[in-house]
């Protein structure tokens, strides 16, 4: 007899089967693990060392401490992990599936297109960046005399803010079944979420609207690093949850009404 629980332990089945196959893939190349990690370490390091030139003189970010900056750097970092390891080997292929027509097969398996396109592969060589926001973040905390329960806290925005980025990464991939160059504006994203490498009130007043209102990039990093200092106000944290919810649902519903456009590549 089926449960309810049936369907949504059908679909665990099959990400391990995704995730297993592809990590098993990926690793007949162990070479590309050690030029991640060399990657890694390089573009940290001159992140940390941007930061470091705008405190080496005394000079603060408004209400930001240089430890506490650290941890934003941490969360960013984090955040670009999971993206190398499921955002980027994913959704950046919704273009090829387009073009190459491949996607009509996915469109006829036994399962949700979307979950298909979003989770059908894992790629081990972000892990380096997931291992080093850690790694940060234990270091700045322990400078600020922080607990696991701290870390806790900031978990759940910061579960919000990979859903926000997966959402808006998914519907940008979408509109390539309209447009064909549609692999640059995902690059234009990633550009602007680069601003997220730094506290939100780093930027003049306009940008922090446009960060937070427009492309939510403090939701992203700012907002679960205040959480973790416990200086963010509930609203901020219930907003970066309705914004993670609202997103992901109209992902759903924007790929259900661009496929009503896709031409099979067989008809």
């Amino acid at each position: 007899m089926s449960t309810p629980l049936a369907p949504v332990l059908r679909y665990l089945r099959v990400l391990r089967l995704f995730w297993s196959s592809s990590i098993a893939a990926e690793l007949e190349y162990p070479l590309n693990f050690a030029i991640a990690a060399l990657s890694s370490v390089v573009g940290l390091a001159g992140s940390i060392f941007g930061l470091f030139l705008f405190y080496r003189t005394g000079y603060n970010f408004e209400n930001w401490r240089w430890e506490e900056a650290l941890l934003v750097m941490s969360a960013f970092t984090l955040m670009q992990g999971i993206s190398a390891t499921l955002l980027v080997p994913n959704l950046n292929r919704i273009f090829e599936q387009v073009q190459q027509g491949t996607l009509d097969f996915v469109l006829l398996k036994p399962i949700g297109s979307q979950f298909w396109l979003s989770a059908r592969v894992v790629s081990p060589w972000g892990l380096p960046d997931v291992i080093f926001g850690f790694a940060i973040a234990a270091y700045a905390g322990s400078r600020l005399d922080l607990n696991w329960s701290d870390y806790l806290f900031g978990l759940l925005p910061l579960i919000f803010g990979v859903v926000s980025l997966y959402s808006l990464w998914f519907v940008l991939g979408t509109t390539c079944i309209w447009f064909t160059k549609i692999n640059n504006a995902t690059e234009v994203l990633r550009g602007l979420l680069e601003a997220g490498r730094f506290p939100i009130s780093a930027y003049p007043g306009i940008y922090r609207v446009f960060f937070t209102f427009v492309v939510p990039v403090a939701f992203l990093t700012t907002v679960p690093v205040e959480t973790v200092l416990g200086r963010s106000q509930t609203i901020w944290v219930a907003g970066a949850g309705f914004l993670a919810a609202a997103l992901l649902c109209f992902s759903a519903k924007f790929w259900r009404f661009a496929l009503r456009f896709y031409t099979s590549a067989s008809s």
